[in-house]
């Protein structure tokens, strides 16, 4: 075997794992600092600095950003300019936000989801309903969840049955009365079952027990 054979072999196992590494560094780099930003939310959040619906809203959105800046790198590592990187990206945001205010009804629920998190008529794990007229029933349940578009409520079903989820624009909690128990205290049954009997109803009965 020649001497020069070799040092060549492992030249090139060496340029191989050259950019390997440089990959792997981006990936538990990223890795890290999603940790980090995830673990200084939640100590911001314990301090009461922060409220429990932005605190979401956060994690998700530093999660985008750091999963989509590690994704660029790597591509650019893999030897995809950077410029054409840019591009793609910008044009991608133009198109995304033109679609995006182009639908009135997306622009108002982001809006309205900014006045949940400021106004705060509710909070996660609260238990609320959406009267219909002021005093007609309408949707009800607890909040486990709030985004940009849509208030997510956990409907509690009849005994036996599995229960059900609800995704409610935000825009609809200020154009409807909303009933709210807090603390996600659920409401009894039997008041439940006599909010939603009309007073119709519940007058008849009482004819009925007073003959």
């Amino acid at each position: 075997m020649e001497p020069g054979i070799p040092s060549q072999m492992f030249g090139d196992t060496f340029a191989w794992l050259e950019p390997a590494g440089r990959l792997l560094l981006i990936v538990v780099g990223a890795w890290l600092l999603r940790r980090l930003v995830k673990a200084l939310i939640a100590h911001l959040e314990k301090k009461g600095i922060l409220p429990v619906e932005l605190v979401v809203a956060l994690r998700r959105l530093a999660s985008t950003v750091i999963t989509t800046a590690a994704l660029l790198l790597i591509l650019e590592q893999l030897g995809v300019s950077a410029t054409v990187l840019w591009t793609a990206l910008t044009g991608f945001l133009a198109v995304a936000a033109i679609a995006f205010f182009a639908g009135w009804s997306v622009l108002s629920n982001t809006f309205c989801t900014l006045l949940i998190v400021t106004t705060r008529p509710f909070r996660l794990h609260d238990y609320i309903e959406i009267l219909e007229n002021g005093e007609k029933p309408g949707l009800r349940g607890q909040v486990i969840d709030i985004n940009l578009i849509y208030t997510t409520l956990r409907e509690q079903g009849p005994e036996g049955t599995s229960e059900s989820v609800l995704q409610v624009p935000n825009s609809l909690f200020f154009q409807r009365v909303v009933r709210r128990w807090r603390n996600g205290t659920v409401p009894q049954r039997q008041v439940m079952a006599a909010v939603d009997s009309p007073p119709a109803a519940a007058a008849g009965g009482g004819k009925a027990a007073t003959g």
